[in-house]
């Protein structure tokens, strides 16, 4: 029989998607403001991958993500998302979004990302949001599953995650937290 065990802290990750780069001091001040420090930053990454955006955010999108230097409880997701849809809200012009902003969570095995909307693949979670499980850690990398998102599949966020990953493994050692060993 298994024995319930408390969760570990998880890493809290938020992208900012945007046409408008200069939105992003803002809204990096406005997370920052609700979550903590931010302690990485990934560059700007284009975001060519689709055009579901398009209409709303424009042609020319960008992701930035934030890694952030409070480890969060990993059942407070569904609260940073609802706050992180009042942020976009708040962003809106004219009826449409300005900024996609997609929370997260790092921990060594996997990336999970919080949605809205419920799939096979997503888990229920409560307040109307479902966790996606997004990348998986194997063999030194993290994978991509048939459905995660194109631009969080790609090389230049996955490195960026791994960088953060890296991190987050020098926080748990401080808090004496063993994670899970590598699976083969």
């Amino acid at each position: 029989m298994s024995q319930p065990q408390p969760p570990r802290p998880a890493k809290l990750v938020i992208g900012v998607l945007t046409g408008d780069p200069a939105l992003f001091p803002g809204v990096a001040a406005e997370l920052e403001a609700a979550f903590g420090s931010i302690d990485i930053v990934s560059p700007w990454l284009p975001f060519g991958y689709t055009r579901y955006y398009e209409r709303e955010m424009g042609a020319t999108l960008q992701r930035r993500v934030l890694a952030f230097t409070p480890l969060i409880e990993q059942d407070r997701l569904p609260a940073v998302k609802s706050a992180t849809n009042a942020l976009e809200r708040g962003r809106m012009a004219k009826g449409r979004r300005r900024v996609n902003i997609d929370p997260g969570y790092l921990l060594l095995e996997r990336f999970v990302l919080a949605s809205g909307k419920n799939h096979a693949h997503r888990i229920y979670l409560g307040h109307g949001i479902y966790a996606d499980l997004t990348l998986v850690f194997q063999r030194g990398d993290f994978r991509p599953l048939p459905w995660t998102y194109p631009d969080y599949a790609d090389n230049p966020l996955r490195r960026f995650l791994c960088a953060v990953r890296q991190k987050y493994d020098l926080e748990l050692n401080a808090l004496h937290t063993p994670g899970p060993a590598e699976p083969s």
